[in-house]
């Protein structure tokens, strides 16, 4: 295979590859998937961590019981914000990053760039080596 070939067939898979994440990243076709989208990374970021251990002392035992607390109170705020989600109360979840959606669209162009230039230059090396040909 022409090694231009192999460049214009993987510029194109690229392309379409990046196509899919922007039109799922930004729920272009149904909102299920940007909020799929925001929900896994979320998930991705909360199962990577270290955890460690100390001695129990009286602070920690009151930080401990502090942060359950915390605990305890951030659950009953989700628990409320997601009846006043179901009574249309709030505007809901927050929607897909924006910044994400411009960078991949921006890839998107590029890479539309690429490949319309990757034709043109084509269309000129035949061309010339058509009028060379007839010389």
């Amino acid at each position: 295979m022409d090694q231009s070939m192999l460049y214009r067939s993987l510029l194109r898979v690229s392309l379409v590859v990046t196509a899919l994440m922007l039109v799922f990243q930004a729920g272009l076709i149904d909102q299920r998937t940007s909020a799929l989208y925001l929900e896994s990374g979320q998930y991705m970021s909360a199962m990577v961590g270290m955890s460690a251990s100390v001695a129990p002392t009286e602070q920690n035992l009151f930080t401990a019981e502090l942060t359950r607390q915390q605990t305890l109170l951030a659950e009953r705020e989700q628990e409320i914000a997601e009846r006043e989600i179901e009574l249309g109360l709030q505007a809901g979840a927050p929607t897909a990053n924006t910044t994400t959606t411009y960078i991949l669209a921006s890839i998107l162009f590029v890479q539309l760039l690429l490949i319309v230039l990757n034709y043109a230059l084509d269309y000129l090396r035949s061309k010339e080596r058509r009028n060379q040909a007839v010389q």
